[in-house]
């Protein structure tokens, strides 16, 4: 049985944030695979300035080079929900143990999401609680008795909106973003 952390998002474009919340997971539960899911598009939030699917791919394969990058909801298309995409990788990986990784914002919203409770039926959720205020994150009342896992993480506030809006001003996203991805960026004129 392989161990596999799934870490999806809109990824426009994936940067620093993504890339140490993803690394601390491989490394703290000694994952086997990451799977990186871009999503067609987010059923939560509108998609401004959303760069095409092809594209996010090509950042996520820049910024996530050990990990599989997975077309799932891009060759679905629509408003990509959670549950239907675990269903697809339960059926791709039957009997592996999958670990869904979100930010610490996503778990204190995820009773909101798409058939929640079916979807902690089929994954242990993993969080990091940023520590912004040194104060521990609280376990929701919702989770618990879930398989839930939350670690520790420095706080490294940085946002996808953020960084689009330095492309655009022609700003430098040094130590924002992998330096290939802001290459692949500049090459293909997105953001401006």
């Amino acid at each position: 049985m392989s161990r596999i952390g799934i870490f999806g998002g809109t990824f426009n474009p994936p940067h620093i944030g993504h890339t140490r919340l993803a690394e601390h997971f491989v490394k703290e539960l000694k994952l086997d695979r990451l799977l990186v899911i871009p999503t067609y598009q987010p059923p939560h939030k509108s998609a401004d300035n959303l760069a095409s699917g092809e594209d996010r791919i090509n950042m996520c394969m820049l910024a996530f080079p050990d990990a599989v990058i997975s077309t799932v909801e891009m060759n679905r298309g629509g408003k990509s929900y959670t549950y239907d995409t675990l269903c697809e990788i339960k059926e791709q990986y039957p009997g592996d143990e999958l670990f869904f990784i979100v930010g610490s914002d996503m778990l204190l919203s995820f009773n909101r999401w798409y058939r929640s409770e079916e979807i902690l039926d089929m994954i242990t959720l993993c969080a990091a609680d940023r520590e912004d205020d040194g104060a521990e994150l609280e376990m929701p009342e919702f989770l618990k008795g879930k398989r839930v896992i939350i670690t520790k993480l420095p706080p490294f506030e940085l946002s996808s909106t953020q960084i689009r809006e330095c492309v655009s001003k022609g700003e430098s996203t040094q130590g924002m973003l992998d330096e290939a991805v802001r290459f692949y960026i500049d090459e293909k004129g997105l953001y401006r």
